[in-house]
């Protein structure tokens, strides 16, 4: 097996470009020659097999910059070790310096404390092109600052001297800063001794050392000497090489709103009537039909505020009106179920287009407003006339016109709206006709909205409960952003927690109200946070990974905690030395470190 280090940058200042005279004496490779001789381990040799010195390293074959040496540790595992000591030579090549990156199983940053200006190159033009290979590498990094800072608190004196040399050092707060947004260990190394070079930075490279090897081993095939047939053998489990993945089922949001469309008429309140024979032709929604279409807003909230007339007539600038709505004084007429829902509004089509063809407009509406050749076949059919189809299809474009007389009605792609167009409803009194108070929040909702996406919900206002006929509906044990982003999903179909206990507070009201894809959303943002922190950050958190294990198992959510199993074993150095590891029962917390029981510890783990 092979580790390969990339260094950047040199440890002593003032390094030009021709440096690789000087790689000999620096801090790997004064490491590697002493820690060769204190372990009794193999000579270092470089690239023709000769002792590593300063004719045996060589160039690089992909990028020239990177100067390479190797080395034997551990017994038989290579250290290939790739140093650029310019960060100038980085510019001339930087698709095959990347190659060279992407190698990489341990990166390696120095500087010298005492050179301040390469060290502003680096935070302010090398660091923002790095960080984003970071991330998507996961790569261990050190950031070694080698030199001692003669006025540490800095300058005693206003003398020139003191002062100038006070500026030119790099502070040990700006190194921090600097590991910090790179996501790295960040060692000082006053000096390059035994102690400093050998204990100090040789501890911190060989536990990452160590650690890449134990990744390689389970990514490698298992090559298990060869066993007699009556020797008992540990049980056989299909262990993925990476952390198992979190699946999330496709969305039915569309699905949902056309069966709102086609079943939801006790929570209807807009019913449609033929203009020349006065025959009711459909129910629809108040709610929905206002967040998809700006004509029916103005048709059947426009006048709100004042009195309106017993007839009026909604595009005021065409000469013949398509609908218009009627106020005759009538009371609202029970739903099939006895249910009583609140105010009727009826619409009259005067359109002929319009009347054969509504359940299609309908249909088309609900399901988002950008299903046009499906808007199209289904006219079609029906029509059986392809001028009237395309009269039809005006008809249609103009209800989702911005304003009248624009020119986005010419095209059916400058009219489309967005597949999550109830996203304007969300937590809005328009239409609203439900009112939910959690912890002293008054959050307005959609009945209509509400059954059509979770069933809970359905089941709560459809049925003989006080909340079917009550317009205020108190919430219990769910804080108010927690619902809030609940109701947010239900309105866009969409779910974005700020942190990883939001992420499981909504993964519990969502499991509290029965929405399964809600919980799978929750469960990958969990997953995709636990995933994108650093060692360090992971080891000081103060997120319990046990506990969120256990709410994983009593929630239901099965995907989340075998995640967490193999989350816990790929990390067992960091997991077993926290308190609430000793939650876990004993059968857990054996750890999987040695290759000839990686089997039974996965069984163990439930993997």
């Amino acid at each position: 097996m092979s580790i390969h280090i990339v260094a950047l940058g040199s440890e002593r200042p003032g390094l030009g470009e021709e440096g690789g005279g000087q790689i000999q004496g620096g801090l790997l490779w004064s490491y590697l020659g002493r820690s060769a001789v204190a372990g009794a381990r193999e000579l270092l040799e470089g690239a023709d097999g000769g002792l590593l010195n300063s004719t045996a390293a060589t160039r690089h074959p992909l990028n020239p910059a990177f100067v390479e040496y190797q080395a034997r540790m551990f017994g038989d595992v290579r250290v290939v070790v790739h140093d650029c000591p310019s960060w100038d030579l980085l510019d001339r090549d930087w698709v095959a310096t990347r190659g060279v990156l992407e190698q990489a199983d341990i990166l390696v940053i120095k500087y010298s404390v005492n050179d301040k200006l390469t060290f502003q190159q680096v935070r302010d033009t090398y660091s923002p092109r790095i960080r984003p290979l970071l991330r998507h590498w996961a790569v261990p990094v050190i950031v070694a600052a080698v030199g001692a800072r003669l006025n540490e608190e800095g300058p005693p004196c206003t003398c020139p001297l003191c002062a100038s040399d006070w500026s030119s050092c790099v502070p040990h707060s700006e190194g921090l800063q600097l590991s910090r947004d790179l996501g790295a260990t960040y060692l000082e190394l006053p000096s390059l001794n035994d102690f400093f070079v050998g204990r100090y930075f040789g501890g911190v490279l060989e536990y990452f050392m160590v650690q890449c090897l134990k990744q390689k081993a389970k990514e490698r095939p298992d090559k298990r000497r060869s066993h007699k047939a009556s020797d008992l053998r540990p049980p056989q489990l299909e262990q993925p090489a990476r952390l198992p993945a979190v699946r999330v089922e496709e969305s039915h949001f569309a699905q949902d709103m056309q069966w709102l469309l086609e079943r939801g008429v006790q929570f209807a309140d807009v019913a449609f009537y033929a203009g020349d024979s006065g025959k009711e032709l459909g129910w629809a929604h108040a709610a929905v039909l206002c967040a998809v279409s700006p004509y029916f807003r103005q048709l059947l909230l426009g006048g709100q505020a004042r009195e309106r007339p017993v007839s009026r007539c909604a595009c005021r600038e065409a000469s013949q009106s398509l609908l218009s709505t009627w106020d005759g004084g009538m009371d609202d007429p029970a739903r099939p179920d006895g249910h009583l829902s609140g105010r009727l509004s009826r619409l009259v089509v005067k359109d002929p287009l319009l009347c054969v063809c509504l359940w299609e407009m309908l249909r088309f509406l609900y399901r988002g407003a950008s299903e046009w050749k499906q808007l199209q076949d289904a006219a079609g059919e029906k029509l059986k006339n392809s001028l009237a189809v395309a009269e039809l299809m005006d008809r249609v474009r103009s209800f989702l016109a911005r304003e009248k007389g624009s020119r986005d009605t010419l095209t059916p792609r400058s009219s489309q709206q967005s597949p999550h167009y109830l996203g304007n409803l969300f937590n809005s009194p328009l239409c609203s006709d439900v009112i939910f108070m959690v912890q002293g929040s008054v959050l307005p909702a959609h009945r209509a909205v509400l059954v059509a996406r979770c069933d809970v919900m359905a089941a709560m206002f459809s049925g003989k409960y006080a909340e079917a006929r009550s317009r205020v509906v108190p919430i219990h044990g769910v804080s108010s952003d927690t619902f809030l982003s609940f109701l947010e999903y239900l309105y866009t179909d969409t779910c974005c927690p700020a942190s990883v206990l939001q992420a499981m507070a909504v993964l519990v009201c969502a499991e509290m109200y029965q929405v399964k894809r809600l919980q799978h959303l929750c469960e990958v943002c969990v997953c995709a946070y636990l995933q994108s922190m650093p060692s360090r950050e992971l080891a000081s958190t103060g997120i319990s990974v046990v506990r969120l294990l256990r709410r994983a198992k009593c929630h239901n959510a099965d995907q989340l905690y075998v995640w967490l199993l193999h989350f816990i074993a790929n990390n067992y150095l960091i997991f077993s030395h926290k308190p609430d590891f000793l939650e876990l029962s004993g059968e857990w917390r054996q750890p999987p470190i040695q290759s000839d029981r990686d089997n039974h510890v996965a069984v163990q783990l439930g993997c």
